[in-house]
């Protein structure tokens, strides 16, 4: 095999590990919300049930709207390969109007029926309320999502991790002493604001990551924020990929969606343990998608080549890669097994619940590493379809089937996680047949 065809373990970490310290940050920017909310004194295990409910919503919202980053990611990464870049330098400006445009109608969209939308989440009383006043505050943040979102893309295609993570951890430090300082309150200059302080927290802690990354993608990339007509003829091809990412969001949504709801139904303590079961399976799949994130970088660029021996050996060393951290995290939860949900609460039948099922959460990373790592190739290389098929034959004839029939024999949150494990073994499973197939031979 000649160098060539074969990406170094320094190329792939110099955008690897940015990556992963950016993705990371998300993961525990949430993890450090339900720590701190989850040890108040006042309804804790209510505002942890209740802040787990609208984050998962909010998630979901910002999930489907952002595909547009990883369809201008590829496309960017495509026209960097084939040294064509000045040939699309009105489309990121024009990418971040239409998203900025889109989440704004989504915010008008959702907020008058927030109430109704929880009570759909199964939620109730106390919950409801703080499910509410949560996401009243959190939505003002959509538009600023949308837009870091769509730059990170830009960064991304430009085979740069270093400044998105830049941006994500100074927004999460930030967000981290807000958090303290508004859900805890300081005496004698800001009141304590319980779930709602929290909410302020991550919008103000939005709106500086945002300013950071208008001011780096003016000055560290070649394009500008220029918003110029008529739109270019790529538009339609990212639109696309768009739409076909969008409904793959739709169906990961909707088990996302069901499982929550299946929590709640069983009471305020199991939403409460599945929320801090999830948030810790959304900190692992941010690590590892790190690497996957390298997939998703390099390949678009290796598709601009025309060189796909080179996205070959680069999905066997990513596989490599994300199985040895996968590996030492799970290592790592095993031997802290008990003091991992001591972080979050202190409440013992909560605690209970979750630690029934967080051996589940563990064993199934393997599975989640193989899946997000041709995630993210299958991205790069700009196959939405094969993507969107994946995600619509894992949720409606993997994890809801699944789910039901636990939920019929009162397997409660044990049926929600065996349908998760289920859901990723279809996921990565379809994805490397199809890799196989069609690509090996290239």
């Amino acid at each position: 095999m000649t160098n060539k065809h074969k990406v170094s373990f320094k190329d792939i970490n110099k955008l690897a590990i940015p990556a992963i310290i950016s993705g990371i940050a998300e993961p525990l920017l949430s993890i450090t919300d339900m720590a701190i909310i989850g040890n108040i004194k006042m309804n804790p295990t209510e505002a942890l049930a209740a802040v787990g409910i609208a984050g998962s919503f909010i998630s979901a919202l910002i999930w489907i709207l952002a595909q547009t980053r990883s369809a201008i990611s590829a496309i960017i990464a495509q026209y960097l390969g084939a040294n064509k870049l000045k040939e699309i330098a009105p489309l990121p400006a024009q990418i971040i109007v239409i998203n900025l445009l889109v989440s704004i109608l989504i915010y008008f969209s959702t907020i008058f029926f927030v109430t109704e939308i929880f009570t759909l989440y199964n939620a109730e009383g106390i919950i409801l309320n703080y499910s509410v006043s949560y996401y009243k505050i959190r939505a003002l943040g959509l538009p600023l999502t949308l837009f870091i979102f769509s730059v990170f893309g830009v960064f991304r295609g430009m085979q740069n991790t270093f400044w998105p993570m830049i941006i994500s951890v100074v927004g999460m430090l930030f967000n981290v002493v807000l958090d303290f300082a508004f859900i805890y309150g300081i005496d004698g200059f800001i009141p304590a604001m319980h779930v709602e302080g929290a909410a302020w927290a991550s919008v103000i802690a939005q709106l500086t990551m945002a300013v950071m990354s208008l001011y780096l993608m003016l000055k560290k990339t070649p394009f500008t924020l220029k918003f110029t007509m008529p739109f270019h003829s790529e538009i339609k091809r990212i639109l696309h990929l768009s739409l076909n990412l969008i409904i793959r969001a739709i169906s990961l949504n909707i088990a996302l969606y069901l499982a929550n709801s299946y929590a709640a139904s069983y009471g305020t303590h199991y939403i409460a343990a599945q929320t801090i079961a999830f948030q810790i399976w959304l900190f692992f799949a941010f690590f590892i998608d790190g690497y996957a994130s390298v997939g998703n970088i390099m390949s678009g660029k290796f598709v601009g080549e025309n060189n796909y021996l080179k996205i070959w050996r680069l999905s066997l060393d990513l596989n490599k890669f994300t199985f040895v951290i996968t590996f030492i995290l799970m290592l790592f939860c095993f031997l802290f097994y008990k003091e991992i949900g001591l972080i979050f609460t202190k409440d013992e039948m909560v605690l209970q619940l979750f630690y029934n099922v967080f051996w589940i959460v563990i064993l199934m990373q393997p599975i989640n590493a193989i899946a997000f790592v041709f995630d993210g190739i299958f991205k790069g290389m700009a196959e939405a379809v094969i993507l969107r098929n994946t995600l619509i034959i894992a949720t409606f004839f993997g994890f809801i089937p699944i789910l039901l029939v636990g939920d019929y024999f009162h397997l409660k949150l044990y049926a929600v996680w065996i349908a998760f494990t289920v859901w990723m073994i279809l996921r990565g499973g379809i994805l490397v047949i199809v890799f196989r197939k069609r690509f090996m031979k290239k």
